[in-house]
């Protein structure tokens, strides 16, 4: 890389990062240990530091945290693991046809599915209307909130670990059985080690998209008195007198566990080796199934019923009903709630273009911003460099909750020469930093498959370090920017905390559309727009999709 070029690379990168991560985080730190620094006063540092941990609520909301994000992972472990095996070392019958399935949960944004759960589940929902029961009692407990997040989150698992055990292959299994090994012997002691890399990783990501999820705590949580951190902070928003300092040392709690997480997820997979591939072709055999086919088909019917089919449908439901209170009959069913939203009554078509735009300018913004950062991480080595690989991989660990206190902490200050507080601009920050992680990856995936031998030619022939990158690397790795800015845009549409907590007075987005009608008692119209933007996303996700395809060719 050239140098002067790189260091104006270098810069652009930094000053993109520090406004999107640094600052958030320099001002969440600095609330926390300057109770006074809303005033613009250094005085008493540390002082909200020790009434915080002398809260007696302290311990019960990190207890009650870790409980849940452990309690998830452990349960996604015991629904997908099982699954995850059949499905890449028998012969399952249609393999294809449950993966995509078992994709729906995790595109369906958590809160819908914990609304769906509570139509159907609730007093008077639909299983009471059809067999005069309800699930109430355990869903708005602390085991319902587990099983609605399972059912969400499983599919993290079932993929890493479904793959991990694909690329391993079913021969040092047959070895095992070989040498006079139990079918159960042989998995306890082969086949679950190999697979702890892809299993320690997805739990990681699991436990920490537990602990930051509010959307089901919120709609579940609260009506069961279990509060955690994510929901605390939200209060100390929300409720006056508002709490900054206490917010802003919540948020830093919250931080700490996510990186426990990582750096036990990191002892864990180097503490020994699990190479299993050489360069011989593994045994792409499978083993099978005889008389355990349809019982394993069974099984991974009941698993898509639950997570899948019951939620649609509780969801299409609510969305056709004419009045909730009217129940499930023929009479009842039609599409004004469809027609409320489309004639945009209460902003509901205003929400949908809102999210529209900000999740399209959210995936330009991180993948330009991914596109800088990954450069400097993989190819320049000047000064700087560890600053701008350290930024881009932070957001891994940053909560949305603790993204949102940290806009809010900094921008709030009437010093700045612009001021974004209060407008759209806070959202789309929140969305670039929440979701940079993935256009950093795909980009840097992309640039360590590129020979430097292009980029020295380019140079060679009078070309620039901008003209370089413009014309070889940005067509070159266009294809891996490409999804991973549909993943920005999926996500972006989907994203409640932020929107919660950052969403200027009046800017309604999808996600806290839905919530509010929700929670104020007009689920129907909720759902009707959550089905019009599933349906709108998509749309745009396969016409980005094409786009992509074409680029590759």
């Amino acid at each position: 890389m050239e140098r002067n070029g790189g260091i104006g690379i270098i810069g652009l990168s930094l000053a993109g990062l520090g406004t999107v991560v640094a600052v958030p985080m320099l001002f969440v730190l600095l609330q926390a240990i300057f109770p006074h620094l809303g005033e613009n006063s250094l005085r008493e540092p540390f002082g909200a530091v020790w009434s915080a941990f002398a809260d007696p609520r302290l311990p019960e909301l990190l207890a009650n945290t870790v409980r849940l994000g452990v309690c998830v992972a452990v349960a996604c472990t015991i629904v997908a693991t099982p699954l995850a095996v059949l499905r890449a070392l028998t012969d399952l019958p249609g393999k294809g046809l449950w993966d995509l399935l078992f994709l729906i949960p995790f595109m369906m944004p958590p809160y819908i599915g914990a609304f769906a759960w509570t139509m159907t589940l609730q007093p008077g929902g639909f299983t009471t209307q059809i067999f005069g029961a309800n699930g109430g009692a355990f869903l708005f407990s602390f085991w319902g909130i587990v099983t609605v997040m399972t059912l969400h989150l499983f599919p993290v698992v079932y993929f890493a670990v479904s793959r991990t055990l694909a690329a391993i292959g079913p021969r040092y299994i047959h070895a095992a059985r070989t040498s006079g090994a139990g079918p159960l012997y042989a998995f306890w002691r082969i086949t679950l080690p190999l697979s702890l890399p892809g299993l320690a990783a997805s739990l990681l990501l699991v436990f920490a998209m537990s602990i930051e999820e509010y959307g089901t705590p919120a709609t579940l949580g609260r009506q069961a008195q279990y509060l955690v951190l994510v929901t605390s902070i939200e209060e100390r928003f929300a409720e006056w007198p508002i709490d900054l300092p206490g917010a802003a040392i919540l948020s830093l709690n919250l931080v700490l566990l996510a990186l426990a997480a990582f750096l036990l997820q990191h002892w864990i997979v180097t503490r020994r080796s699990y190479v299993t591939i050489s360069g011989k072709h593994g045994d792409a055999s499978t083993t099978p199934l005889g008389a355990w086919r349809w019982p394993a088909v069974m099984l991974f019917a009941l698993v898509a019923a639950l997570a899948v089919v019951i939620p649609m449908a509780a969801v299409l439901i609510t969305a056709t009903s004419n009045t909730i209170s009217g129940g499930l009959a023929w009479n009842n069913i039609g599409l004004r709630h469809f027609e409320s939203v489309l004639s945009n009554r209460d902003g509901a078509m205003d929400a949908l273009f809102t999210s529209l735009w900000l999740a399209g300018g959210a995936s330009l913004g991180a993948g330009l911003l991914g596109l800088l950062a990954a450069y400097v991480t993989v190819r320049s080595r000047a000064p700087g460099r560890g600053a701008v690989d350290a930024l881009s991989t932070l957001p891994n660990a940053l909560p949305g909750m603790v993204v949102a206190v940290g806009l809010i902490l900094a921008w709030n200050r009437s010093w700045w020469p612009v001021q974004i507080y209060n407008t759209s601009f806070m959202l789309l920050l929140a969305y670039i930093c929440l979701l940079l992680p993935y256009p950093v990856r795909y980009a840097a995936a992309g640039l360590r498959q590129i020979s430097q031998s292009l980029e020295a030619a380019a140079r060679v022939s009078g070309a620039g370090l901008a003209m370089t990158i413009r014309r070889i690397v940005l067509p070159m790795i266009a294809p891996h920017l490409a999804v991973a800015m549909m993943l920005v845009f999926a996500i972006a549409m989907r994203e409640l905390v932020a929107s919660v907590m950052v969403a200027p007075p009046g800017l309604r987005t999808v996600s806290t559309y839905v919530f509010n009608q929700f929670v104020q008692g007009s689920a129907g119209e909720g759902m009707a727009l959550s089905v019009i933007a599933i349906f709108s996303s998509t749309a745009i996700l396969v016409a980005m999709s094409r786009f992509q395809k074409n680029l590759e060719h």
